[in-house]
């Protein structure tokens, strides 16, 4: 509060002062003609003043009217904000405990206080912001202050003013108070959550070094020691499975050798596209690209190396032959939506890679089988032909996992408009968009028991 107030409201000290000389001199005045002690009375209606001026002067900060800042004050002892406001209120309760003796009702007094220029600040168009920190900040100096006129009694051995009347007006001022305050922010103010957008900010500054680290450590795995990393970029991904929580990035770096993506912080790789697309003239084989991919996926994707079934594609032939590895992965003969497609030079190289990150989905028996399937889908198609190829695997329809026959006529070793998607367990063609598994290939074939 003492902070924003000192840079959003333009000639603070001077207002101050000018308020504080119209109340000062009739405090005074009327203390003298009561025979009433002036200097404590004046110094406290000055220090109100203060208080006054901190919170309500018009600003150029703030949120809109009937707002508040609803967080959790969970740095009300660590945040140099918290702890001036702290600051602001704590003096003003020892000056009244000073004037009264009554520390109890002095501390319900000025935390109502604190919730009342809350209200205003929310209420009013001051360009001001309430905030729930800021009333649980002023309450602690309050009741901080009034502990310490409290002792102050106690050590010069005065008796305090009625203890027992100080202690049911204050605790009634302090229920009264708290019902008020809570009932005003209950019924009428709308309700945001700076902290959490603050912490939330500051979570994501320090994740994107973390970030950084990590990314520039996978590129060198991916394409050598060498590697260096020229320019890192960062987005919020959003969250699609309901178990992740929080907040992801998407991260991409480039570098010397080409560019590389991941989301953080699962630390689950997505990409990468060498800027050297040539095939090398290299010696390996299948057999010991196959194993460079799998020492690869061991290290950087071990998610989708789990279980999975690996196969090699070699593309072209001599020395200069590219190698696509894929890695799929079947749970009762249903082909998971998972993929990781690797492409490796004769000399080990990596061009390049896909991955898709999905977690197993829990599927309900498969009671349709391929025969059944192929015969549903030439029904469904209402043409002559023959739908030779049929992949089972999990696909989403309408936001739900379900095992599905894809079923074609094969050409190409690839999806095509003339295939057919048949619910695996209900029997039913599926018509419209369904999603959540890689578009099958040649090189995904079947599960293992089907080779």
């Amino acid at each position: 509060m003492i902070q924003a107030s000192i840079s959003a409201v333009p000639g603070l000290i001077v207002s101050f002062l000018i308020l504080a000389a119209l109340v000062a001199a009739p405090t005074a005045l009327v203390a003298k003609a009561r025979s009433k002690p002036w200097p404590l009375r004046t110094a406290l209606a000055v220090y109100l003043v203060g208080i006054a001026a901190v919170t309500l002067l018009p600003g150029d900060a703030g949120l809109e009217s009937w707002q508040c800042d609803t967080g959790m004050p969970t740095r009300l002892f660590t945040s140099v904000s918290s702890l001036l406001n702290i600051a602001l209120f704590a003096p003003g309760a020892l000056l009244a405990v000073f004037l009264f003796r009554r520390p109890v009702t002095v501390a319900a007094a000025f935390g109502a206080l604190s919730g009342a220029l809350e209200l205003a600040q929310s209420a009013g168009h001051l360009g001001r912001s309430c905030s729930v920190t800021d009333l649980a900040a002023n309450a602690t100096g309050a009741l901080l202050g009034s502990s310490a006129g409290a002792l102050w009694i106690y050590l010069r051995r005065q008796s305090p003013g009625k203890p027992l009347r100080d202690l049911a007006w204050g605790m009634s001022l302090g229920a009264l108070a708290v019902l008020a305050v809570g009932g005003v922010f209950e019924s009428r103010i709308d309700r945001v959550d700076i902290v959490a957008r603050d912490d939330q900010k500051r979570a994501l500054a320090e994740t994107a070094v973390q970030a950084d680290e990590w990314i520039t450590a996978a590129a060198r795995g991916v394409f050598g020691s060498d590697t260096q990393v020229r320019q890192t970029a960062t987005a919020t991904a959003s969250v699609t499975e309901p178990d992740e929580g929080g907040c992801r990035l998407r991260i991409t770096a480039t570098t010397n050798h080409g560019t590389i993506s991941g989301s953080w912080p699962a630390k689950t790789l997505e990409s990468a596209r060498s800027s050297d697309v040539r095939a090398d003239e290299g010696s390996l084989g299948a057999r010991e690209v196959a194993a460079a991919a799998a020492r690869l996926a061991r290290e950087w994707f071990p998610q989708h190396a789990a279980g999975s079934v690996q196969r090699v594609r070699p593309v072209g032939h001599g020395p200069t032959t590219v190698y696509r590895v894929t890695y799929r992965r079947y749970a009762h003969g249903v082909l998971m939506p998972m993929r990781l497609d690797l492409t490796l030079t004769g000399t080990g190289r990596v061009l390049g890679f896909a991955a898709e990150t999905v977690a197993d989905p829990v599927l309900p028996p498969v009671t349709v089988d391929e025969a059944e399937a192929k015969a549903l889908a030439q029904g469904a198609a209402g043409a002559p032909g023959e739908f030779r190829r049929a992949l089972l695997l999990a696909r989403q329809v309408r936001g739900v996992w379900r095992p599905v026959w894809l079923v074609g006529d094969g050409s190409g070793g690839r999806a095509s408009g003339r295939d057919v998607a048949v619910d695996a367990v209900t029997g039913e063609r599926i018509a419209g968009e369904i999603s959540g598994a890689a578009t099958p290939t040649a090189a995904t074939g079947g599960p293992p028991s089907s080779r």
